[in-house]
């Protein structure tokens, strides 16, 4: 049997697995929305961390991490920087969102913004801001899985069929099990992917260089710019610190807000597991120091790869390891990709359903009709975001970095939902649609860039002093409905 075929078979069995798993774990939500949406609030500590880490740690992770270290030295090192402190906001924040949760019966971030300024035009706002931010990051997930199934079956499947297949699975136990599904999905693919890149992590450096300290002094002496903080930018060029601390900054404020990780706080089973998973989030950065070491391998052994993302399976396929083994590490980096895309539909679904649909909707959709809903949406909105990842040029870490620049917008008004009483739902809306506003001129016009800064950064100034002028010149909310949130 030819070898691209074993390769092909192997990655073949664990979808098989993964639906298997996806389609199973989802018997034991009931069939209410709650159940759908957020598993019943049941979650405990090792579902809850992996279904976090797994979602978080995707394809771009397991491939544009690699693809970053391999063309940008150093400058990789900023998704590990903004990884180990992303979720801190959560240990002061979590335990008040998680009770409002159960209070008033939340399962989506927009229900508690919309009824803490007591405003259905709210739910409509953060629910588009949602989906626009989603549909880049849904493709880079599908990318990342189309990646993996060119190289390994030799061309034979084209990109757009790969993640065809990978997200055909996708769709299937998370149309089916909902969140469930997704959970148990996710630590599966979280304690696959990590064993095989610490095993992958270790072994390339070894055998192309003869261990990880020889690869990096043969590094130090052809590339010594690779190794200099803070790296180089998408051109070659010297990444600016503007540029690097910019992006740590907005994927840190971005981090705990994105609605498919926010949304996991409804489904743990209390508030001690909620705050026990937080402190250790952060274990799980140490499952990208391997993937790290694999593109700072490749370096030297393998110029010239491109695109850049596809670093990983082009390794793995170009050097002599057993079909058997190169099938496994596909299925890593297939898991890598599937387990934050699915998080990332169900999220999506739910969000287009019930903060946008449902907001615009005179009456309340009963339960039933809501689930077929969200699961309608989930099919709609994965093959939006397929059609995209079939013709989008973009790098994956670019891609995500654009969708940071929408979500962070998010976190200004968390912090004055919370913290500022004054705070009103002319100011919450003005400042979302301001720096949002920002983001996308930023974007469009690169002459406004300034030290490569994120344009995300100035999206989050101009929403604040938009949300503090609009909210003093407009009335004030009435204080015993914002004494609930404030002091909850």
């Amino acid at each position: 049997m030819e070898s691209w075929l074993i390769v092909f078979l192997v990655t073949i069995g664990y979808l098989i697995l993964s639906l298997a798993v996806g389609l199973y774990s989802g018997r034991k939500a009931s069939a209410s929305t709650e159940g759908y949406v957020a598993g019943d609030r049941n979650l405990g500590f090792v579902v809850l961390y992996f279904i976090l880490g797994a979602s978080i740690y995707s394809a771009f992770a397991f491939l544009g991490g690699p693809g970053w270290a391999y063309s940008r030295g150093a400058a990789a090192f900023y998704i590990i920087s903004y990884g180990t402190v992303g979720l801190l906001p959560w240990y002061f924040l979590g335990p008040r969102i998680a009770r409002l949760g159960r209070k008033f019966g939340y399962v989506t971030q927009a229900e508690l913004f919309a009824h803490r300024y007591e405003s259905r035009f709210i739910s409509c706002i953060l629910a588009t801001i949602s989906l626009v931010a989603f549909v880049p990051y849904l493709v880079i997930q599908m990318k990342g899985a189309g990646y993996v199934f060119s190289i390994v079956t030799e061309g034979r499947i084209p990109e757009w069929g790969g993640a065809a297949i990978a997200y055909g699975v996708v769709l299937i136990y998370v149309f089916k099990s909902g969140v469930m599904g997704v959970a148990w999905t996710n630590t599966f693919q979280g304690i696959l992917m990590m064993g095989l890149a610490w095993v992958l992590g270790l072994y390339l450096p070894y055998k192309l260089h003869g261990g990880v300290g020889a690869m990096f002094e043969e590094l130090a002496r052809v590339a010594p710019e690779l190794l200099q903080a803070p790296g180089l930018d998408a051109a070659g060029n010297p990444w600016t610190w503007a540029g690097y601390s910019s992006s740590i900054v907005i994927s840190v404020l971005g981090f705990s807000v994105w609605p498919h990780y926010f949304m996991k706080i409804y489904t743990a089973r209390n508030i001690a597991t909620l705050k026990r998973m937080i402190v250790f989030y952060p274990t799980f950065q140490i499952f990208l120091v391997p993937i790290m070491f694999i593109g700072f391998a490749a370096i030297t052994a393998f110029p010239g790869v491109t695109p850049v993302d596809t670093i990983l399976p082009h390794i793995v396929t170009s050097m002599n390891i057993p079909p058997l083994a190169v099938g496994l590490f596909c299925a890593g980096a297939l898991a890598a990709s599937m387990s934050s895309g699915d998080a990332i539909v169900h999220a999506a679904a739910s969000i287009m359903i019930k903060d946008f649909y449902g907001a615009v909707r005179a009456e309340k959709l009963d339960g039933p009709r809501e689930i077929r809903l969200i699961r309608f949406s989930v099919i709609v909105i994965g093959a939006i975001a397929y059609f995209f990842a079939a013709v989008s040029e973009y790098s994956l870490v670019y891609l995500l970095l654009l969708s940071y620049g929408f979500i962070a917008q998010i976190f200004p008004t968390l912090i004055a939902l919370f913290y500022w009483k004054r705070s009103t739902p002319a100011g919450v809306i003005a400042g979302l649609l301001a720096g949002c506003a920002v983001v996308i001129v930023w974007n469009l016009v690169p002459s406004l860039q300034w030290q490569q800064m994120h344009p995300g950064i100035f999206g989050i100034g101009v929403h604040i002093v938009v949300l503090v002028v609009v909210s003093k010149l407009t009335a004030p909310m009435d204080g015993e409905h914002v004494r609930k949130f404030v002091e909850a």
